[in-house]
C-alpha cells in the first residue's frame, strides 16, 4: 500500500462532471504536478488548470485534498471533478500515470479504508451493497450495513461471549476453588439465551432476499399462459406468447422494484414430458427455477380439466405457494374449482389476456414481499459469507453447552472458537485470500 492509486469513480461515458480519485502518499504531490501550483488547504474546494507532463492544457477543474488519516480511505485523498468528456478523462488518466500514480484494481480504495481500521469488512461490503442498491429496500439495508449495525449487533454477541468465557477461565485458573452452582446455571442460561439469537439469525431469510431479489416463479403446465401472465406483471413484451404449446423453452426473468424490494419474476417452460431435447433441457431448468423460488405462482388453464399435465406443478407447491386460475374470461371446467378446493393455497382469479384481476394480483404480491422481508431490525446476514460464519459460530456454541459435563478447558476452547468465527464477520480476521475474493466483486474507483 505505499504507491498512490488512481480510477475514474463515475460512470464511464459522456457525462457533465466525471470524478477521478487518487489516494496514497503522492497524491498531494501528484496534484501539484498536475496543476502546477501548491496543493490547496485540505478539504477546501478550489478550481485549477490541470496540464500533461509536456506542459499542454488538460482541463478546467474542480479540486479537492484531503490528508490522511482524515479521508475515506485514511490515506492522503484528492479528488479531481472534470469535464465528462472522454477525451478529457482519458487525458487526465493519462497523465496521472505518468505521473506515477497506479491504476486501481477493483474495490481497491475501500479495501485500504479496511486495511486502515477507516471500516469493518461488514461496513465495507454495505459500500459495495449501497452503489449496487436499486430498490429502497437495497438501499436502506445497505446504509445501515454501512453505518455499523451489523458489527454492533455482533459485537454484542462477542461481548456476551468474552463475559461467559471469563467465568469459565476463572474455573481453569482455580480448580481447587468450588464454582458456585448458581456461576454454573448463570453461565448455561446465557449460552442458551445466545444460541437462540444465533439460531434466529442464521434462520433469517430477509438479507439475502433484499440484496438479490426476492424469486417469484411462474410454474404450470405449457399453454396455461404463463408468458401472458409474465408479460401483464412485468407490464412489456417480455416473453414471447404464441397458441403454439412449449414456446417459452428457457427460464426468463425480469426485474421488478414492488413496494420498494427488488423482486426476480420468472417465467419457465411448461413442465411436461417431452422427446424435443431443447424443450427437455427447458424443463430441466423450469424444475431448478420453481425449487429455488421464494415463492411460486401455479399458473392453471381454468378452461381444461386437470389432467395429470396440468397438475404436473403440484409436486413444488407448498401451503404459502399461490394457484393462479388463468383464462377466467373463457368458459369454466366446472370440474377444476372442486379439485382445487381441497387445497390450502391461496387462489386467484385472472385473466391475463383481458387484465382480468391481474392488479389484484400485483397489489397481493407487494403485500407478500413486504410483509416477508420487512422488519424494523436489520438482518444479520446479507450474504452467503455472513451465513457460513455465523453457523460455524453456531456448530461451536452448541457443542460448548454438549461439553458442560467434560470440563471447563472444553467449554472455553469451543467458546473461543466462536468469538473467532464472530469477529472474523467484521474482518478484525482474515486471510487474503479471502479479502480478495470480498474487494474483488467491487467496481473499480470503489
Amino acid at each position: 500500500m505505499n504507491d498512490t492509486i488512481c480510477a475514474l469513480a463515475t460512470a464511464p461515458g459522456r457525462a457533465a462532471v466525471a470524478v477521478v480519485r487518487l489516494s496514497g502518499a503522492r497524491a498531494g504531490e501528484i496534484l501539484e504536478s498536475l496543476s502546477h501550483r501548491t496543493r490547496p488547504k485540505a478539504r477546501q474546494a478550489s478550481v485549477r488548470r490541470l496540464f500533461t507532463t509536456q506542459g499542454k492544457p488538460l482541463d478546467e477543474a474542480l479540486v479537492l485534498y484531503l490528508s490522511g488519516p482524515a479521508s475515506f480511505t485514511g490515506e492522503d485523498v484528492v479528488e479531481l471533478h472534470l469535464h465528462g468528456g472522454r477525451a478529457v478523462v482519458s487525458g487526465v488518466m493519462a497523465a496521472l500515470l505518468e505521473l506515477g500514480a497506479r491504476a486501481a484494481g477493483p474495490g481497491e480504495f475501500t479495501r485500504r479504508a479496511f486495511e486502515n481500521g477507516k471500516l469493518s469488512l461488514a461496513e465495507a461490503e454495505g459500500v459495495a451493497d449501497l452503489v449496487d442498491a436499486e430498490s429502497e429496500a437495497q438501499r436502506l439495508q445497505a446504509l445501515g450495513q454501512l453505518s455499523g449495525e451489523m458489527d454492533r449487533r455482533f459485537e454484542t454477541w462477542r461481548e456476551s461471549l468474552l463475559h461467559a468465557l471469563a467465568q469459565v477461565e476463572a474455573a481453569i485458573d482455580f480448580p481447587d476453588e468450588e464454582v458456585p452452582e448458581t456461576v454454573t446455571q448463570d453461565l448455561r442460561l446465557r449460552l442458551e439465551a445466545l444460541e437462540r439469537d444465533l439460531d434466529a439469525a442464521l434462520h433469517d431469510q430477509r438479507g439475502e432476499a433484499i440484496r438479490e431479489g426476492y424469486k417469484v416463479a411462474l410454474i404450470g403446465a405449457p399453454n396455461a399462459g404463463k408468458s401472458s401472465l409474465f408479460n401483464a406483471l412485468v407490464r412489456r413484451d417480455a416473453a414471447i406468447v404464441t397458441e403454439i404449446a412449449g414456446t417459452t423453452r428457457d427460464l426468463l426473468e425480469a426485474p421488478l422494484v414492488l413496494g420498494g424490494y427488488s423482486v426476480l419474476l420468472s417465467d419457465t417452460a411448461g413442465l411436461r414430458e417431452t422427446g424435443d431435447v431443447v424443450e427437455r433441457e427447458g424443463v430441466v431448468r423450469a424444475r431448478r427455477g420453481a425449487a429455488a423460488a421464494d415463492l411460486r405462482l401455479w399458473v392453471i388453464d381454468t378452461s381444461q380439466p386437470l389432467d395429470a399435465e396440468a397438475r404436473s406443478a403440484e409436486e413444488f407447491l407448498v401451503s404459502a405457494d399461490w394457484i393462479i386460475e388463468n383464462k377466467a374470461d373463457v368458459s369454466r371446467e366446472t370440474s377444476v374449482s372442486a379439485t382445487l378446493d381441497a387445497l390450502p393455497n391461496r387462489r386467484f382469479l385472472v385473466s391475463a389476456r383481458t387484465g382480468l384481476g391481474v392488479e389484484e394480483l400485483r397489489n397481493a404480491l407487494v403485500a407478500q414481499v413486504a410483509a416477508t422481508l420487512g422488519g424494523a431490525e436489520l438482518p444479520a446476514t446479507t450474504r452467503a459469507r455472513h451465513k457460513a460464519l455465523l453457523g460455524a459460530a453456531l456448530d461451536d456454541l452448541r457443542q460448548a453447552l454438549k461439553s458442560f459435563h467434560l470440563g471447563a478447558e472444553l467449554i472455553g476452547e469451543d467458546l473461543r472458537l466462536t468469538a473467532r468465527h464472530l469477529e472474523r464477520m467484521s474482518g478484525r480476521i482474515d486471510s487474503e485470500d479471502v479479502l480478495s475474493r470480498v474487494f474483488s466483486s467491487f467496481c473499480i474507483g470503489k
